[in-house]
């Protein structure tokens, strides 16, 4: 735990500069969600919905990177972010093997360490 305390800076620094990356599915929703999960987009609304969690997920990544520099706000953006990564781990795994494969099997590995380390932080007594 002391580790992860110790080095936490650099721990959201990587973790919201990685989480950002999701810009990718706002800027190109089709590409990103065919990458992510293996199947086409459908629809003009299903579009609309991925770039906005595109933006979302970018604006998580941008609170984890604000948090590495200010640090009363560290618990409260982790928190956010490790919530956010658990729901999606969940409902990845909710559907079995059905999205376990490419992008979205590295995304919920990634986001299962990241949420690691966040727990470790706050579980440290930051």
């Amino acid at each position: 735990m002391k580790l992860i305390v110790a080095n936490i800076q650099w721990i959201m620094l990587l973790s919201g500069a990685l989480t950002c990356t999701m810009v990718y599915a706002a800027l190109a929703p089709r590409q990103a969600f065919l990458a992510r999960f293996g199947e086409p987009l459908e629809g003009p609304a299903a579009e609309l919905v991925v770039r906005n969690w595109g933006a979302l997920i970018t604006l998580v990544g941008a609170m984890l990177v604000y948090g590495a520099f200010v640090p009363p706000t560290r618990p409260l953006v982790l928190l956010i972010a490790g919530g956010s990564k658990l729901v999606f781990i969940g409902l990845v795994l909710s559907h079995g093997r059905r999205y376990w494969r490419g992008q979205a099997r590295v995304a919920v590995i990634s986001d299962l360490v990241m949420v690691a380390l966040f727990a470790g932080y706050l579980a440290g007594g930051w």
